[in-house]
């Protein structure tokens, strides 16, 4: 809009007295500046005013005075005068009329048919008629706007463009606007202006006069404005207009700046108002342009981003114009970077006046001052991104510039270490700035001076990230030509996304592979590098690691033969929360360079292991265990080296498993590090302490945990963790409110000596033991030594039961913390005394060889249920480490031996498989057997010994029935007919009536015995054992185990009911003792669980029976239907419809027996008799001759027990029948 060039617009000065109705600053005004205004100060004065206060009265008085001197205010008073009611109806007919007429300019309401020109109409116009007219012209240029469906038109009228009458006209319209707003609304109004010649001058009049509708008028502008203004006429006007607007109210143009950017409209006016906008406080570090397009092209929102990047590449289409915003910013950038460049660094001064004046102003300088550091790295930034995301192609004069700054040398602070990593980032980025030769030997100089200097930078500016790593990695990537991580690397520093071709860094690799680092110069270097201090991922940065960890996935290290060994490890020991992300990537690319050779050609070609002398170094303290006065562990390593440390262990362990094959091809095998190491470090106590710091770890502890549950599975139990999450909850509250005295109150010798007279001082152990139940773990820790030591003692007769309970607490506490430490100590000090043979102390290697060592303790462990829980736990973790272990000795071991014996065989085919397999099944048949053993052991513990025994007899009968009741009412019926049928014969008595008799009668009396808790710690590990591994059930059935135990087991594992699924395989062994059991088993598991799957096993088990009878002998058949003729009775009573299969079973024995001894002298007709009536009798007519059947059966049995076996068959047929009969009785 050059057309207003010669019009005086409203000045910031009277638009903000007017926007205030600051009397004296209009008072103050000039004429002129009075003028514009003249509308609004008019209808003040004239119009009744809703304030009544003296104050305005005054104020009002003051304004009729400045007015009174005015010549044109009578024109205005006479405008005010006509009736615009009127002509608003007038107005609005006519509008009605032209939406009717289609918009075209045919008859009019408002204004009759003109004799002459618009302008000359106006000059001799009433007033009335002039209003007339303006408001005819106006609507007709609304209408059109309305009509253009957002295309830009201009519309040529004499009322807006004669400068003769724009003041008239102006005042016109003010007053139209002002008294008729619902008919021309300011917004719409000033969309119209636009299309009109001079339309941002009657515009800025229009707000300047009614100043509290800046901020709508402006926003409308810009929503109803162009996403790119600089590419239409429409948009730059209406750009124009919006800057004249906030020309005229500075205060604003930073919020019109922000509706500009957030409804994505007008980029150039954004840009503009920048340019415009001058701040009261002047801030040397960023100009207000570089903050604002810094913001719009690298802020987090990716719409405004686009829209900005178009603005910069459609206004590069256009020839340069000074008018064009994007050039006039391109200027005003160029301008900060010469003044912030020193005078000698210049090798080019622009061709503009103004450029040269700046240059002079820092001539004298050679260096970048410090306080323009800042301003070149947020310029340096700017340009960055002006090119990678909006595609700016530089001018000549701006390359020539940015490579001056880029190349110049700053301080050696902060900032400036800053500075140099983003101009070398910019150099990768946009090579194409350096196109001269004089130019490159410019930059190889620079560089030259990086490497240099970067040790006395780092020093100096106090900071851990360099540059100079940078530099590292740089050369590292071009090495091993990974140019997208140089890419990914330059796009991380700069804080930007930028495109970069591969192709466009071959001058840079160049220029760094041969002119600056060599690979054998980068490795040689970086082990000189010093680590970082007290490294973690607060600090920022490129750090040595970086460069450590390409080199070594490059395998420069061992290429050229330098040893990092050192290297790492001073640096794992320079570490601290929160972890730093590089470790572990580090860690497990350096176990890589140990196993595995850089090439095949050189086998040797590897890294050194970190040696277990400094392993032991760095657990020093959690080892030796010093003591300081509160009696805690210190050691001079943070708890974050001691964890990376254990990381490296475990991942090199299981790296060398994995590797064993490739391992044995080279004929190569890495030391494995020593048990003993492992031995003594606090693998738990370190995990439980990572678990607290997870936050602050990162990915350290899940890793840990999966090393350990692959590794150290029996420290990853179940019952661990939650006995953990039991200890880590409420109890650090509880302890903090108890513990009020020091923590070390009783020491080591202390608890020893209480431990020597537990039976008469047991409260004082007491009292000190229930002070240790206060401590944390780590704090037990000291008194883990006199405590297992003296478990033993707890064995003695008179113990409490409270004191024994303690000492399991504070066993499982521990085991949360020292498990591997704390199980060796137990297992040695619950070893049985023997006096006359010298004990062998076992090793944590001897535990995971025989896992079966820790039941070879003191035989009273065995009825003492505190500690045969921690036996218990003792022996699940060892049984869980033996196959952890052998597992890992078998892979270690296969690889090496079957290459040795494919050498030895000298080709033959075939054996080193067959070995391999040999060695699996070998190891698993070894890890079956240990596991049945603990079984067998187990359950033999169950059994009651011979003093159990001698209080059984003691109890009598009815005793006994009415302890076994709380078992099963069912196997007491069973074993009382049992013990009746042979309680004469002991050496056929069966051990489950013993069992009934020692697990619930004591000397004392009562329920729960210690030989009844000890039975229920021994169900629950064998429940986890079965279900963990069904081949354990299935081959301890297989072997089989005394049927006295059979009710215990059945009823207190309760995973056995997956014995259904084999005994039919056990049923059909050739062998008749499992035949036998099988059936035994098969009763109490239908008796427990009457499933259908149990009933099918039952007809299967009767049918056998059936198939038996016709096949045995005479002894055999005795030897087997003894023990199992009870078991139908289960049978019957679990499953009702097997009634007729066992009777008929039943008969067909009796009449077999009956046939071997109707062959005898002796007459058993009566018996014969008897058992027929059984079976044809119905159950209603049996009651009372049942009962007196079976009070006479023991007679019998005494009778003819010893006389011949088939008798004693027959006499149980009729107890079997009695007792189903009888059972049924009952029901009914």
């Amino acid at each position: 809009m050059t057309e207003t060039s010669g019009l005086q617009f409203v000045s910031p000065y009277a638009f903000e007295a007017m926007q205030k109705v600051d009397v004296m600053r209009l008072a103050a005004l000039s004429d002129p500046e009075l003028r514009l205004l003249l509308p609004c100060l008019v209808r003040m004065a004239l119009c009744a005013p809703a304030d009544q206060s003296n104050a305005w009265a005054q104020d009002k008085k003051l304004i009729l005075r400045l007015l009174s001197g005015v010549e044109a205010v009578n024109s205005i008073v006479a405008l005010l005068s006509v009736d615009f009611h009127a002509l608003e109806q007038d107005a609005r007919k006519e509008q009605q009329l032209r939406h009717k007429a289609g918009g075209s300019n045919g008859e009019s309401i408002l204004v009759s048919q003109l004799q002459h020109g618009l302008t000359l109409e106006f000059e001799h116009s009433d007033p009335l008629r002039r209003l007339r007219l303006s408001l005819s012209e106006l609507l007709a240029i609304m209408n059109k706007v309305a009509d253009s469906n957002g295309e830009f038109f201009l519309k040529t009228s004499e009322l807006f463009e004669s400068p003769v009458y724009l003041e008239e006209v102006a005042d016109v319209l003010c007053i139209l606007q002002a008294e008729l707003p619902s008919l021309l609304p300011i917004v719409d109004v000033a969309e119209a202006l636009l299309h009109v010649r001079n339309g941002d001058w009657f515009l800025c009049l229009l707000v300047a006069n009614v100043p509290d509708s800046f901020n709508e008028v402006c926003r409308s502008l810009i929503k109803n404005g162009e996403r790119q203004d600089e590419e239409s006429v429409g948009g730059r006007r209406r750009t124009e207009a919006l800057r004249q607007l906030c020309q005229m109210n500075p205060s604003q143009a930073l919020n019109i700046r922000a509706m500009v950017m957030e409804e994505c409209h007008l980029p150039g006016l954004g840009v503009a108002l920048t340019l415009d906008y001058k701040p009261d406080s002047t801030d040397e570090a960023v100009s207000p342009l570089v903050s604002y397009v810094s913001g719009l092209l690298l802020g987090t929102n990716g719409k405004v981003r686009t829209w900005f990047s178009m603005f910069i590449r459609n206004g590069q289409q256009r020839k340069r114009e000074s008018s064009s915003v994007l050039w006039q910013m391109r200027r005003q950038l160029l301008l900060e970077l010469v003044a912030i460049l020193p005078r000698s660094r210049s090798t080019h001064v622009p061709n503009d006046s103004e450029l040269g004046s700046e240059m002079e102003s820092t001539s004298g300088y050679s260096g970048l001052r410090e306080e323009h550091v800042v301003k070149a790295s947020a310029l340096l930034r700017l340009y960055c991104a002006l090119m990678g995301i909006a595609g700016l192609r530089p001018t000549d004069e701006e390359a020539e510039q940015l490579l001056q700054l880029m190349t110049s040398r700053p301080p050696a602070t902060a900032a400036g270490v800053r500075f140099v990593s983003l101009s070398f980032c910019k150099l990768l980025a946009f090579p194409t700035l350096v196109s001269t030769p004089e130019q490159e030997q410019l930059m190889v100089m620079w560089l030259s001076w990086m490497i240099k200097e970067e040790e006395y930078f780092e020093s100096a500016a106090g900071v851990s990230a360099s540059f100079g790593e940078m530099l590292l990695l740089v050369a590292m990537y071009f090495h091993s030509n990974q140019l997208s991580a140089i890419i990914e690397l330059v796009c991380s520093t700069l804080g930007m996304k930028i495109a970069i071709k591969p192709s466009s860094l071959n001058k840079m690799k160049t220029i760094f592979t041969h002119e600056i680092f060599t690979e054998q110069v980068v490795t040689a270097h970086a082990v000189r590098v010093a680590v970082t201090n007290n490294l973690s991922a607060n600090i920022a940065g490129f750090l040595p690691i970086h460069c450590i960890y390409q080199l070594l996935k490059s395998r420069a290290f061992t290429k050229h033969k330098v040893s990092i060994k050192d290297w790492i490890f001073r640096q794992l020991c320079e570490t601290s929360t929160p972890l730093h992300t590089q470790l572990l990537p580090l860690i497990d690319v350096y176990i890589n360079s140990i196993l595995t050779p850089a090439s095949k050609a050189n086998p040797e070609a590897t890294n050194q292991p970190i040696t277990e002398q400094e392993i032991l170094s760095v657990f020093q303290g959690r080892l030796g265990l010093p003591l300081t006065d509160d009696g805690k562990v210190h050691s001079q390593y943070s708890i974050t080296t001691q964890l990376l440390i254990l990381y490296y262990i475990l991942s090199y362990e299981e790296a060398l498993l994995a590797n064993t094959k490739a391992l044995a091809l080279m004929q190569k095998k890495p030391k494995s590090y020593s048990a003993i190491l492992m031995d003594q470090i606090p693998i738990k106590y370190l995990i439980h302490q990572a678990q607290g710091l997870q936050q602050e770890l990162g990915g350290l502890h899940s890793a840990l945990l999966r090393l350990l549950a692959t590794n150290y599975p029996h420290l990853c139990m179940v019952e661990d963790w939650i006995c953990e999450e039991e200890v880590t909850g409420t109890l650090p509250l509880l302890r903090k409110m108890l513990l009020t005295e020091p923590a070390c109150k009783y020491s080591k010798v202390e608890l020893h000596k209480s431990f020597q007279d537990v039976v008469q001082s047991g409260h004082r152990l007491m009292r000190i033991l229930e002070h240790l139940t206060l401590l944390s773990a780590g704090d037990l820790i000291p008194y883990a030594e006199a405590l297992t030591a003296s478990i033993s003692l707890l064995l003695e007769e008179g113990v409490s039961r409270r004191v024994l309970q303690t000492v399991n607490k504070l066993w499982m506490v521990l085991n949360t913390v020292m498990p591997r430490r704390l199980w060796v100590m137990t297992v040695n000090a619950l070893r049985p005394c023997l006096k006359l043979l010298r004990q062998q102390f076992y090793t944590q290697n001897d535990l995971l060889v025989d896992p079966l060592i820790v039941l070879r303790c003191d035989s009273r462990v065995f009825r003492c249920p505190p500690l045969m829980d921690i036996t218990l736990h003792m022996l699940n973790g060892y049984l869980l480490a033996s196959k952890a272990y052998l597992n890992a000795h078998l892979k270690e071991t296969t690889e090496f031996d079957r290459q040795t014996q494919t050498v030895s065989n000298l080709g033959l085919t075939g054996q080193p498989d067959t070995q391999e397999v040999t060695r699996e099944e070998l190891k698993n048949a070894l890890l079956a057997a240990q596991d049945s053993a603990a079984v067998q052991i187990l359950l033999e513990v169950c059994l009651p010994s011979f003093q159990e025994e001698q209080q059984l007899s003691a109890g009598g009968s009815d005793c006994l029935l009415k302890s076994v009741q709380t078992i099963s009412r069912h196997s007491v019926r069973e074993q009382g007919r049992a013990i009746s049928l042979w309680g004469t014969q002991d050496s056929q008595k069966p051990e489950a009536g013993s069992f009934g008799a020692r697990g619930e009668r004591q000397a004392e009396g009562g329920l729960l015995s210690d030989l009844r808790e000890v039975q229920c710690l021994i169900c629950c590990l064998l429940h986890q054992m079965f279900i963990a591994d069904p081949n354990i059930a299935k081959l301890v059935h297989f072997q089989g185990y005394p049927q006295g135990l059979l009710p215990l087991t059945v009823a207190g594992i309760p995973s056995m009911h997956i014995c259904l699924d084999f005994i039919p395989e056990l049923l059909a062994q050739p062998q008749l003792e499992k035949q036998i059991f099988a059936i035994q088993l098969l009763s109490h598991l239908c008796t427990q669980y009457a499933l259908p799957k149990s009933l099918s096993v039952a007809r299967l088990a009767i049918s056998m029976m059936g198939t038996l009878l016709t096949v045995l002998t005479r002894d055999k058949r005795f030897l087997f239907f003894m023990p199992t003729l009870p078991c139908l009775v289960s049978f019957c009573r679990a499953f009702p419809p097997l009634y007729d299969d066992v009777a008929s079973l039943l008969v067909q024995v009796g009449q077999v027996c009956a046939a071997d001894v109707a062959t005898k002298a002796r007459d058993i007709d009566p018996f014969i008799t008897r058992l027929q009536y059984f079976k044809e009798k119905t159950k209603e007519a049996l009651g009372s001759d049942v009962k007196l059947s079976k009070m006479d059966l023991p007679k019998r049995f005494t009778e003819f027990g010893r006389a011949d076996p088939d008798i004693q068959l027959c006499y149980c047929i009729e107890a079997t029948f009695m007792d189903i009969i009888s059972y049924n009785v009952q029901l009914l």
